[in-house]
């Protein structure tokens, strides 16, 4: 579903990223992993295509299709979608109203969608404004459940949640990527951003990525992964390149 290859980013004139390879399988969901700045958001955003974010080499191939230069709102239309860390508040716009311009879906429908994450009265409130930290998490599902995208990027879903926000959202993030289809028959793959593991919990990811200094320095099963990180930290990840 998504083939990355040999690609550099660059923000603000400096490179973030190096010399990044990644391929995700249909029906894949794949962990990525990594110390505080080193350029996890920063690949999702380039994949996505946020501006300010300039890929000077390499390309993104999704679907068959490249992507590299293609607009935001393109790639969106092909099927890919993202949960934000820190999504925006948005004054004046009604989240009942993004949800029904990003879909082609009914009022009826959404609402039905909307009660899934219990959030169903917030359809008529301003996106994210007031919302607390587990609100905004169910927000951004609800938007991903309405848009119905094919390859799922999730930032850190399990900031700012608590643990009952944190067994509803990897319920329907779970459901979201298709867990109780067997492989060969999901359409849906995700990449998932974590810090903490605890989305593990709720589903099982076919393969972990570790990122340092804006490079992949490691892959494997995303458990052992986090079972290395948090007994030993990121370093071992280095020392174990090297040997």
């Amino acid at each position: 579903m998504l083939d990355i290859s040999d690609l550099h980013v660059e923000v603000d004139g400096t490179e973030k990223l190096h010399d990044i390879n990644l391929h995700i399988g249909q029906g894949e969901t794949h962990i990525l992993m990594g110390p505080n700045g080193s350029g996890k958001s920063t690949l999702l955003k380039a994949i996505m295509g946020f501006g300010g974010y300039t890929i000077t080499s390499g390309s993104i191939v999704f679907k068959g299709t490249d992507i590299t230069r293609m607009p935001i709102h393109e790639r969106a239309h092909l099927g890919i979608g993202m949960m934000f860390q820190h999504p925006p508040a948005i004054s004046g716009l009604k989240l009942g109203k993004l949800l029904g311009a990003t879909s082609h879906l009914g009022n009826d429908a959404i609402e039905a969608l909307a009660q899934t994450v219990n959030m169903e009265h917030f359809l008529a409130r301003d996106t994210n404004v007031g919302f607390s930290g587990g609100e905004i998490k169910r927000s951004e599902v609800l938007q991903l459940k309405v848009q119905q995208p094919d390859f799922l990027m999730l930032d850190e879903p399990e900031s700012g949640v608590d643990l009952e926000n944190m067994g509803l959202m990897g319920k329907e993030i779970a459901n979201l990527l298709e867990k109780d289809v067997h492989i060969v028959n999901r359409r849906r793959s995700g990449l998932i951003i974590t810090h903490t593991g605890y989305i593990l919990d709720y589903l099982e990811a076919d393969q972990g990525h570790v990122l340092i200094d804006g490079r992949i320095r490691c892959h494997g099963n995303p458990r052992e992964i986090l079972r290395v990180v948090k007994e030993k930290g990121y370093g071992e990840c280095l020392r174990c390149k090297q040997m």
